[in-house]
C-alpha cells in the first residue's frame, strides 16, 4: 500500500460546484427532461478530469495522475507532507483557530494514524477571501473505502 497526496486551492464559489464533485449517477435521467440530460453528460465528461477535490476522497484516485502531488509508501512520509503544506498555508488562514500550532500538530499526527490503519485523509480551510484549500492524503492499492478504483499511477 502507498498514498498519495493532493492539493486543490481555489474560490470558494467553484469548489461549491457539487455536481463536478460527485460521480454521475448510474442511471441517466429520463429523455423527456433534455436540459437534465444534457447536464448529467457535461458532469459525466467533466467529473473525471475536473481538478476540483471529489466529496468522497477516495475519487481522487481516478482524477488524472498530473493532480499527484506526491507518493510515500509511509503513512508518516505522507502525514509530514500535509504538515508542510499546512505550515505553507497557515498564514492565509481565514480563522485565527485554524493556526495554532498544537492543532496543526494533531492534524499531523492524526493523519498518520488513519492512513496506517488504512484510511483516507481530507482537510479542507477557508483561506483569505474567497478561497478555499482542500488537501487530501489517499491509500492506494487498494483503497480500504473504494476498493474497485486502480491507482492512477501505471
Amino acid at each position: 500500500m502507498h498514498h498519495h497526496g493532493y492539493l486543490w486551492t481555489g474560490s470558494k464559489q467553484r469548489f461549491d460546484d457539487e455536481a463536478l464533485r460527485r460521480p454521475p449517477h448510474s442511471d441517466p435521467p429520463s429523455a423527456d427532461k433534455p436540459e437534465l440530460v444534457q447536464r448529467y453528460k457535461e458532469v459525466k465528461a467533466e467529473f473525471p478530469i475536473v481538478d476540483l477535490p471529489p466529496l468522497e476522497t477516495a475519487y481522487w484516485l481516478i482524477k488524472p495522475e498530473k493532480l499527484i502531488r506526491g507518493t510515500w509508501e509511509e503513512p508518516k512520509e505522507a502525514a509530514e507532507w500535509l504538515g508542510e503544506r499546512l505550515v505553507e498555508y497557515v498564514p492565509q488562514f481565514a480563522s485565527e483557530f485554524g493556526r495554532g500550532s498544537t492543532r496543526l500538530a494533531l492534524l499531523v499526527n492524526s493523519a498518520a494514524e488513519r492512513l496506517g490503519r488504512g484510511g483516507d485523509v481530507s482537510h479542507g480551510f477557508y483561506l483569505e477571501r474567497p478561497s478555499y484549500l482542500s488537501l487530501a492524503l489517499v491509500c492506494c492499492s487498494p483503497n480500504r473505502a473504494k476498493p474497485e478504483l486502480v491507482c492512477p499511477v501505471r
